[in-house]
């Protein structure tokens, strides 16, 4: 089949690219290359993919209409995996228009580029953000999420209703997917693995917040890959039968669905990092801190629902997914 997956320089967006062109597919992908991190990283993940015989890329900012819009018409995509946005809950207290553009704009062209020319099927990122003030764990697709605390999980909360609103009007099959803690090789500078194991090797400490009394529900990337390539397959089905009033809010009368991808495992930030440290070799200088804004104190994915549609459920443990990653920094910084 022909896919666009938007981001394929970023970091959930290259793995998928990199899989589905190992199964044969072919594979057009956007990214605007923007310096919210190392440029060069992005690159390099691009070196890895662009000499693929399947492989196409365009640079292009999803803010673009024209061209986001001449982009659809040139190409017949059956399947579009939108991976691409402005990341980061942190950034999104300092550079909130970014999140407009990107996420808000940025995803309506993608649903526009969708519903003129007859895509089958919309896979898009939303986020465990989305869950915000909940505080019943593990968090279900069944619950509300309507409390965010950060402007980028508000961002990815509309993205989930904007996507609601084109599969009831136009019929185009959705499935919205919230990723939790996605970490692994090729990963993201902006986030902790790579920050503190950037650290450590610095000699420098590391930044603990809320004194370690966190727990998330990391996930390897390679887990997240799987599920996204049997997703897609998984179309969703308008459902005449259902009702606001007694149906769950993750479906619809409409062919919409969303899903929790998640370890369903949650670790506490301190074991992470001794993991890590483990894996290092090296004991981390600690900088106990408070709470950061527009976080969440505990996730957890109830995933049950994901099961049941593709029989795959993320498992690896932290112990090999941080175990890997190291291997990818040492080598790609040359650490020896």
């Amino acid at each position: 089949m022909k896919f666009l997956v938007t981001g394929a320089a970023g970091f959930i967006g290259y793995h998928v690219a990199a899989r589905l062109l190992a199964d044969g597919h072919q594979v057009v992908s956007i990214d605007n290359l923007n310096d919210y991190y190392d440029v060069a990283l992005k690159i390099a993940r691009l070196d890895l993919l662009v000499n693929k015989p399947k492989f196409q890329f365009i640079k292009l900012d999803l803010a673009d209409r024209e061209g986001i819009a001449a982009m659809f018409a040139e190409h017949n995509f059956q399947r579009v995996i939108h991976l691409a946005a402005q990341a980061g809950v942190r950034y999104s207290l300092e550079n909130p228009l970014a999140y407009a553009d990107a996420n808000l704009i940025g995803h309506l062209n993608v649903l526009e580029g969708c519903r003129r020319n007859n895509v089958e099927h919309l896979l898009y990122a939303s986020s465990s953000s989305v869950y915000g003030l909940n505080r019943k764990l593990p968090f279900s697709t069944e619950d509300s999420v309507d409390h965010p605390i950060s402007l980028y999980a508000a961002t990815k909360k509309a993205n989930e209703l904007m996507s609601h609103s084109y599969s009831h009007l136009y019929g185009i099959p959705t499935t919205g997917l919230r990723f939790f803690t996605v970490y692994g090789p090729w990963g993201r500078p902006d986030m902790a693995l790579f920050k503190f194991t950037k650290a450590i090797l610095a000699g420098e400490s590391i930044d603990v917040y809320n004194h370690g009394e966190m727990y998330r529900d990391f996930t390897y990337v390679d887990d997240i890959t799987e599920a996204i390539v049997r997703l897609q397959a998984i179309i969703p089905q308008a459902d005449p039968e259902w009702v606001v009033e007694e149906g769950s809010p993750t479906t619809s009368s409409a062919p919409y669905h969303v899903y929790n991808i998640g370890n369903n495992t949650p670790v506490k930030l301190m074991e992470y990092i001794s993991v890590l440290e483990q894996a290092l070799g090296i004991t981390a200088c600690k900088n106990m801190l408070s709470m950061q804004s527009g976080d969440i104190v505990d996730t957890h994915a109830n995933t049950a629902e994901l099961y049941n549609a593709i029989s795959f459920e993320p498992a690896t443990s932290v112990q090999d997914g941080v175990k890997r990653f190291v291997n990818w920094y040492q080598e790609f910084y040359k650490f020896q």
